[in-house]
């Protein structure tokens, strides 16, 4: 197994947790986002994943991109420690906490967003932030509010799931744009006890190979 990504990118993390999780060994491949050096559009990657992006995962013969089929793959591959519940409605309710954040906070703060605001409409960087707040402070309170009644020490009952995969990674850059989590104290609980975990804290960006030395 292959996972091309990048130590702080949310969607790469979102893998690493998971395979992690199933206790699957995998070489991690960096691939640089950051802009001027921007990796992920070279010509030998281009030819592995076209549209450019990270993760990219192998398996064999097999070639995946986007994290939700990435993640969806695993979870009927290799079934040991399950992602999402074995009813339909709790498997439903696990997939709207993980698209609150896959599809509606996550992409607005993707890199090329960012940089698309910058070069195209002048955003300077303290609006490209207040962007970034604004989006995750606004799901966040929409996710916060989903699982304010929930039980047990995850996002769904007492068992790692799919929504706490998505979680702690937007989590993760909440922290990194420094936003207040106050308002949001069930998020910062689930946050917490994930992070006890061991295959949270392997698949954390300060572990990977790429991260920068402190």
């Amino acid at each position: 197994m292959e996972l091309y990504g990048y130590f702080r990118s949310s969607a790469a993390y979102r893998v690493r947790i998971a395979l992690a999780l199933k206790g699957l060994d995998f070489d991690n491949i960096p691939i640089n986002l950051v802009p001027g050096i921007s990796e992920q559009r070279s010509k030998g990657y281009l030819a592995i994943n076209p549209q450019g992006r990270v993760p990219f995962f192998t398996d064999g013969d097999v070639g995946i991109s986007q994290s939700p089929a990435i993640l969806e793959y695993l979870d009927e591959v290799y079934p040991q420690v399950p992602l999402l519940p074995s009813d339909a409605t709790g498997r439903a309710t696990v997939r709207q906490l993980a698209s609150l954040i896959g599809c509606d906070i996550h992409p607005l703060q993707n890199v090329s967003v960012l940089q698309r605001l910058k070069g195209e409409f002048d955003a300077d960087s303290d609006a490209v932030i207040a962007w970034v707040q604004h989006w995750i402070r606004e799901g966040f309170s929409a996710f916060e509010a989903l699982i304010a009644n929930a039980s047990g020490s995850f996002c769904f009952g007492d068992t790692v799931s799919l929504a706490d995969v998505y979680l702690v990674p937007q989590v993760y850059n909440a922290r990194r744009y420094e936003i207040s989590l106050e308002a949001f104290p069930e998020i910062v609980r689930i946050d917490h006890a994930c992070n006890q975990l061991k295959a949270f804290q392997q698949a954390a960006p300060e572990n990977q190979p790429d991260a920068p030395a402190v």
